[in-house]
């Protein structure tokens, strides 16, 4: 019979109400209590006061502006009124933005204080049970020792939580909240307050027949494009680049090796501009063309070669990358593979995709995921070499033809203020990224058999 799963967040709540006794049931609603009635006295008044400062910040402000979260608009716009003496006075609006971000900065202490209350209630259980086992109730000073003997990993946790909290956590849940507001370039506060619009940017966004989903049809179908490309192109091109230089007639590896190392050491953002400048329409390369076989190619503002020039750069960009991993896990196949193999008449396309290919493949697919990833949102590559350009009149608020969703979110919010639409690409690529990198992995030999290739 298969067990049902305890609820890790609510089982030890439910567990101390049902075997409580009376301080341990009061401490569900003083914290604390159960501490302090058994000699925790510190550790009871931390719990308490924590409660009371909650309590009193809650009551005094926080419900307050938690409800202007609930409000049609976010915050009073400016207006005039007329002053005592009958002069009419300017009253400036409400920050919408200070004020979603204050709500969401509440949601998240609400959450940090149950949190907290959790904890004073399994405190407050496990001090009821050391007391009718007749053992010990471990002092402040016992509570401190553990938490850098046995509770060492909560202690060096908190930081690092609080930073991604902090820097991670409130910025998305903010970004989400902004996906369902109409907060755009006619909606910049605090001269003008923006509103909640519901569901209707993600309609938008799935609209084909409109400019904006149109647009980002577009845009996520060259996204993918790329995305495969950039992807395999580098992985099969350096697996080939490393399995050439580490066979054994390739004489110099350590040169080859280095010399192809040596792109790595140079900025990848020096790269990529040296490239734009010399594809320009007005570079090297179009001149030299211009010259000698009177063509005239701008790159970067054909959309094709664009397109495909930015593969070819990227893969010489990313390519060394991918030679120095596999060369590794070239080295580290066990050479009775291929002696087996090779005394069983196997030749050496046979080797590769019999032994060489899968083995790469096993160890190298959690990479393969990760990379996918990474392009689906390589911002650099495609800003630093064409902007996003050329831009399409048919694409909506100045996209590209090579922009992908990041650079195309990127110019929405730092050129065209239209943050609300940039909230809900930003929620598409998530969604989209992690189900992808989910549903692979979940299917790969990596996933499936940790313990080893065979």
């Amino acid at each position: 019979m298969k067990q049902k799963k305890s609820n890790f967040v609510f089982e030890p709540i439910k567990d101390a109400w049902a075997n409580a006794d009376t301080p341990t049931k009061l401490s569900f609603f003083v914290m604390g209590a159960s501490n302090i009635a058994r000699k925790q006295i510190v550790k009871g008044l931390l719990f308490l006061c924590s409660e009371f400062g909650f309590l009193i910040f809650m009551l005094s402000a926080g419900f307050a502006y938690l409800s202007e979260l609930f409000q049609k608009t976010l915050g009073q716009p400016q207006h005039k009124e007329l002053s005592a003496s009958g002069i009419p006075i300017t009253i400036p609006g409400d920050n919408s933005m200070i004020i979603l971000l204050r709500s969401v900065a509440i949601l998240f202490l609400i959450g940090l204080f149950f949190i907290v209350w959790r904890a004073n209630v399994k405190s407050a259980y496990k001090v009821q049970q050391l007391q009718e086992k007749g053992k010990s109730i471990p002092t402040i000073f016992d509570d401190i020792k553990d938490l850098f003997d046995s509770q060492l990993h909560k202690t060096l946790m908190l930081l690092p939580v609080l930073g991604i909290t902090v820097f991670n956590l409130i910025p998305i849940v903010f970004m989400i909240f902004i996906a369902f507001t109409n907060y755009d370039a006619t909606h910049q506060p605090p001269a003008k307050v923006f509103s909640w619009v519901g569901f209707s940017n993600f309609f938008a966004l799935l609209n084909p027949s409109g400019k904006f989903g149109s647009t980002f049809l577009n845009i996520l179908l060259w996204t993918f494009i790329w995305a495969i490309f950039a992807t395999f192109l580098n992985y099969i091109f350096g697996m080939i680049l490393a399995i050439l230089i580490n066979r054994k007639g390739t004489k110099y590896k350590k040169f080859w090796r280095t010399m192809f190392v040596i792109s790595i050491a140079v900025p990848q953002f020096v790269s990529l501009l040296l490239v734009r400048i010399m594809f320009s329409e007005y570079g090297p390369i179009n001149s030299m063309l211009r010259d000698m076989f009177d063509v005239t190619a701008p790159f970067w503002t054909n959309p094709t070669w664009a397109r495909v020039t930015i593969i070819i750069v990227n893969l010489w960009v990313g390519m060394p990358y991918t030679m120095l991993i596999t060369t590794g896990i070239l080295q580290n196949i066990p050479s009775d593979l291929y002696e087996s193999a090779r005394v069983d008449g196997a030749n050496a396309a046979t080797i590769f995709w019999k032994i060489t290919l899968p083995y790469m493949l096993f160890v190298t697919t959690p990479k393969l995921i990760t990379d996918f990833v990474g392009n689906l949102n390589n911002f650099n590559v495609i800003y630093f070499l064409t902007a996003g350009e050329p831009v399409s009149s048919d694409y909506f608020q100045a996209a590209g033809k090579t922009d992908l969703l990041v650079t195309w979110l990127y110019k929405l919010t730092v050129d065209k203020s239209d943050y609300c639409y940039a909230a809900v690409i930003g929620i598409a690529v998530f969604v989209i990224s992690a189900t992808l990198s989910l549903i692979v992995y979940r299917n790969t030999g990596s996933y499936k058999n940790e313990e080893g290739f065979q």
